[in-house]
């Protein structure tokens, strides 16, 4: 308890301070903002992919799409996902029909967006929510299926850019914990997809 009673007196103290700078220097108080972003990573996947992950993901969807597809093609006058988009009402229900067939598969990632790494090569950003897109695909040639998976990642703190390289922390509430910070690159499939300032 006396740690936890020491801990909020800082806190208090740490309050009245900037509460203090406010006063002195609006300016400088208009400064001490946090940045809380998410990321959003685009991963395309089509015939030319060789891992075995992107592999069973390729297959089970266009299993599903085909399936699927059969409601939105009665009449057996469509043969490609555009087509069935541009003529049959209701057709877009296909991204979340077909979405279904990749749970079990982002569940081996544990929670991990793959492709992104830090500079020092190493996975790090969380995904928290994702969103399935079917880009073409055709019921008579499995060459022409390709699909785009959205990872959205947890929130980050981001601390800093320093030239290509963005500097970042997981979202702490504890402003007195030591963070671990990843730097890495934005790129054409991975940026910003939210943005949050909030005063501290």
């Amino acid at each position: 308890m006396k740690r936890c009673k020491i801990y909020q007196s800082k806190r208090r103290c740490s309050t009245h301070w900037q509460q203090a700078i406010g006063r002195l220097n609006p300016n400088k108080a208009q400064t001490m903002k946090r940045r809380i972003i998410t990321l959003c990573y685009k991963k395309i996947i089509d015939a030319n992919y060789s891992d075995e992950w992107c592999r069973n993901v390729f297959a089970a969807t266009y299993q599903e799409f085909k399936m699927q597809a059969q409601f939105y093609n009665q009449q057996k006058k469509h043969t490609t996902y555009k087509q069935m988009i541009d003529d049959v009402s209701g057709a877009n229900k296909l991204n979340f029909l077909v979405s279904a067939a990749i749970i079990d598969y982002l569940k081996e990632l544990n929670d991990q967006v793959p492709d992104v790494l830090n500079n020092l090569g190493r996975s790090f950003l969380r995904f928290r929510n994702f969103q399935f897109e079917i880009i073409q695909s055709d019921i008579t040639n499995s060459a022409s299926h390709a699909v785009a998976i959205y990872f959205m990642s947890q929130p980050l703190i981001w601390h800093d850019t320093v030239g290509d390289q963005m500097i970042t922390s997981e979202n702490y509430n504890d402003d007195d914990c030591e963070m671990i910070i990843n730097q890495f690159r934005l790129s054409e499939n991975l940026g910003i997809y939210t943005l949050q300032t909030l005063e501290i």
